[in-house]
This record gives structure tokens, sequence and C-alpha cells, in this order.
């Protein structure tokens, strides 16, 4: 550690998906209001706290290599997320078996807990300490210690322009393949007027884009019997569909991820359409997105039981084209899962007929692995390793040509893109379409007309005219 630096100093990394990346801004948020300084360094930190992964096996590892290196750089190491919630056959903690050094360790959603640890073993020191809260007219409210105020929303790790919106915590499905609800426990949806106040002070701060998340993003309001609370004077139901009528209000993009294939989603695809007179207002444009992440995992009703899914193929290829017939421009993006326990031939064979009738915009492919707790650990027939990558590169061959032919759809259209960096290299604008979640979509490569100079900036909405494509990212020009 460097010596010159504050004895209030915490270094943080994040690690796994959107949901955790959450937590760590809620847990920054709080020690930041403590008055803890965070810093981008080990060598400049006092205390090191990682927010861990640990659905599979190589996140794990992950995890684990993160916490031994923050150990040797800094020697004192707070562990939090889904990793910390795992334990070893005898019950006791993993962490705590495998890194016996670690000072303290915690699950996911666990920010008061994490923020407790930290106070322990790095004490603030009195100068440092929370002077200051205050409640603004709109509903926001700050804090203030010496240099720092904080807003409603918190602090946020993602760029300016965009920001996850976590509306729940855990799940109640049982899907055979997963421990999320073990590790996070049951459903519990948020306040909706929590969830709108945050949105709104986000796009007050100048979040271009909302990317709504959960466990189970369809099921929010279930556990709450979907009761009506009051906003800003008027009725809102706590459900997915109340709430998206209200973020629609904010003439921001409002992106979905992680929905389970429930059959009243086929009522939110409507609301992605934008009226043909409006299709060339930017302004209209900013509102629910055409495209829905919902990860089928499987195609073939007997893998799909065993993975405790809905089974019908049938049902799930007449929704797609549904929707695709009322909101042609949806984008769909799904993961899917090979080498299930029981795959047989046939069964692969039957998922990539399943992948070349349904035409998915985005897939991502996962090879089976086993999860200490999961119930799919008892099933017979496990698929051998050697033939579970040659599924995968089966898979992943077909889908790339899928996606190729897809997006050729947007050759010399006319389409609004949002601006997330610039290539100097390339002297061109990187940006992304309605249909680009950021990290882990495509990608929008935008280069000015001739003797022309877009006077565009990082975080603006842009209209560009597609030019070309491949197999995952497009190229267009500036126009406006």
């Amino acid at each position: 550690m460097n010596p010159e630096v504050s004895c209030n100093s915490v270094g943080f990394v994040s690690l796994g998906c959107s949901k955790a990346l959450v937590d760590s801004e809620l847990i920054i948020t709080e020690l930041k209001a403590s008055g803890y300084e965070i810093v981008p360094s080990y060598q400049d930190a006092n205390l090191v706290v990682v927010n861990t992964c640990g659905f599979i096996d190589s996140a794990i590892e992950e995890s684990i290599s993160v916490i031994c290196e923050a150990i040797d750089l800094t020697g004192r190491v707070i562990v939090t997320g889904c990793l910390g919630k795992k334990t070893m056959p005898d019950g006791e903690s993993l962490i705590l078996t495998r890194i016996p050094k670690v000072l303290g360790v915690v699950g996911p959603n666990s920010t008061q807990e994490t923020v407790a640890l930290v106070r322990k073993h790095l004490p603030l020191a009195k100068d440092k300490k929370l002077v200051l809260t205050k409640s603004l007219a709109d509903g926001s409210t700050f804090s203030i210690n010496q240099d720092s105020i904080i807003p409603y929303h918190g602090l946020k790790l993602t760029p300016r322009h965009y920001a996850y919106l976590k509306i729940s915590e855990g799940c109640n499905q049982k899907c055979s393949f997963c421990i999320i609800p073990s590790m996070r426990g049951k459903l519990i949806s948020r306040p909706i007027v929590e969830i709108l106040n945050e949105a709104r002070s986000l796009v007050n701060s100048g979040v271009k884009e909302i990317i709504v998340i959960s466990q189970d993003t369809g099921a929010y309001g279930a556990d709450l019997r979907y009761k009506t609370e009051f906003f800003e004077g008027r009725p809102v139901k706590t459900s997915l569909i109340g709430l998206l009528f209200e973020l629609k209000k904010l003439k921001v993009w409002i992106r979905l991820h992680y929905l389970y294939p429930y059959k009243f989603l086929d009522n939110i695809i409507p609301m992605m359409t934008v009226s043909s007179e409006n299709k060339s207002s930017k302004w209209e444009q900013y509102s629910l997105l055409p495209y829905i992440d919902i990860p089928f995992q499987h195609a073939h009703p007997e893998i799909l039981n065993k993975m405790r899914r809905p089974a019908n193929y049938e049902n799930t290829l007449e929704r797609i084209a549904s929707w695709r017939e009322i909101c042609p421009d949806l984008t769909i993006r799904s993961t899917f899962i090979v080498g299930f326990p029981g795959e047989t031939n046939e069964h692969f064979s039957f998922l990539i007929d399943f992948l070349k009738v349904a035409k998915l915009d985005r897939v991502g492919c996962f090879i089976y692995s086993s999860v200490d707790g999961a119930a799919a650990n008892t099933l017979p027939k496990p698929v051998d390793k050697n033939e579970q990558i040659e599924r995968k590169d089966i898979f992943m061959e077909v889908q790339k040509e899928i996606s190729k032919s897809r997006l050729k759809r947007w050759l010399n259209r006319e389409i609004f893109v949002l601006i997330d960096s610039v290539d100097l290299e390339s002297n061109c604008l990187i940006a992304r379409s309605t249909g680009d979640s950021p990290e882990i979509d495509g990608k929008v490569k935008v280069y000015a007309p001739p003797q022309s100079s877009p006077k565009v900036t990082i975080g603006e909405i842009a209209k560009v005219r597609i030019t070309a494509s491949d197999e995952y990212d497009l190229v267009g020009e500036y126009i406006d």
C-alpha cells in the first residue's frame, strides 16, 4: 500500500453479472456516503472488497483468483456476493476454508453487512463522519460528508449515459441447473414508487438508457400480489406492465433483460411498437425498446422437462412469429445450454432445427457444468466433455450464420443509435442500436460522410444510415 494514501481508502472489485454490478453500486454508495474513499488500485487501498460470482466453476475460480491476488497485494480483503454463500460438504464457508486470511465473508444482497465489516476492520476517522442527509421536494435525497454529494440513485459503475435498474431480488423458479434461489433467496420485489423515483433521478442525471434487470423480471410484483400504490398522485399497479407504462413516460430507452417465458409477456410486445407517423421522430424512439431477452435454455421437450422449464417448443415458435408480426423490428436475445445430462444426438439435432426455424437475433450458448447444490447433479447419463465442446461449436456456427442473415435486414435503413465511445484509431464513433445491449451484444460503427464532421458527443442519440453488416455488428453513416 502507498503510505501516502488516506487511511479510509477502500479498493473495490466487482465480478459477475449486471445484477451483481448493481449490488456493488449500492455498497460503494453506502461506503462513500459514510466517508470512505473508493480508490482504483490495490496499492492505494487500505482494504479491498471483492464482490464475487459463484454460479459456475469458471466464475468461482475467477473469484478465488481475484481474492488471492488482492490478499497478496494488500493483505486485507472482505468478500461479498454469491460465492460468499457457498459452503463445503462439512458446512464450513468455502471462502474461509480455501482462503482463511480473508477478514470476513457475507453473501449477495448484503449491503449493510458488507459495510459493517468494512467499518469493523477499517474504522472511520472522526473528521470523515457523515454529517447530513437531506430530502428534496421532488423526492430525491443527498448525503454530505466534507467532499461528497450522493444522488438519490446512488453512485454508478456504468458510463453516465446508461444504467441498470434492479427491480427485485431472488427467484421463485426451480430450474434444475440453477442455485440462484438458494444463494439470493425467494422473490422480493422493490416498491414500485421507490423504483420510479430512482429511474427519474437517473434520467435527471443524464442517463439515456435504463436497463431493467432482476433474476426473474417478469415476476415483478407477484410476491406483493400486484398491489396498487400511488405515484405522483395517480395509481400504479406493482407489476411489470404497470412499471413499464410509467417508465415509458421518461422518454429514454428502456431495455428488458432476464424474462422467464410467461404467457403474459405477449402483452408487452405491442408496447414496443412505434406508430408509422412517428418513426422519424428521435423523441418517439425513446421508449420501450423492441428488444426482449428470454433464456429459452433448450428446445426439446424431454430436456426442458429435466431442466424444469416450459417445454412446448411449438408454442414458442408460434409466439416468436406472432411477436415479429406485431413488432417487425423486434430483437430477440436468448441463451441455451448444450450437453445437459441425458442430451442425445437426437435432442441436440432437434435444438439445431429449432434454432434454424426460430432465427433468434442474439444467442449465447453455454456448456452444462454441474453446480454444487443443483438438482441436475443427480440426473443420469452425463455428456462427455469433448462432446459438449463439439456441440457448442456446431451450435455457434449455425447461430453465426443466422445472426449474419438477421442483421442484413437493417441495410440501407435509417435508424437511431446511442453513442458509447469514440474510436480514434478507426476515426469512427462506436454506438449501439436498439438491438444491442451493452457488453453482450454487437455494436454499430458510425462514420461521418466525406468532408463532414458529426457534432455528437458520447451519450447522445444520433441518426445513421446502415451501409454494411457482418455476423455481429453494423456499419453506418452519420446523418444527424
